[in-house]
């Protein structure tokens, strides 16, 4: 998968993040095994997509968090 731009990932919704993240899982997963197979032409290909993995987990963890904590913090309690 080609490297995404933050702005371009912040525009997707949950669903599409978490597709997106099991795919770079997947590449993730081949990548180590080619890497330990002496198959990886560039090492540093691992370190990114493990970035970029954090990345989408970050913004589905802010996108859910938002949308459990939004109605709550509307809400005002009376005394």
């Amino acid at each position: 998968m080609s490297r995404m731009k933050m702005s371009e990932i912040r525009d997707l919704s949950v669903q599409e993040l978490k597709r997106r993240l099991s795919d770079e899982e997947e590449n993730l997963a081949n990548l180590r095994f080619q890497l330990s197979t002496s198959q990886l032409e560039s090492p540093i290909k691992v370190r990114t997509v493990r970035r970029d993995i954090a990345r989408i987990k970050t913004l589905i963890r802010q996108k859910e968090g938002s949308a459990t904590t939004a109605p709550a913090a509307i809400e005002v309690k009376k005394p």
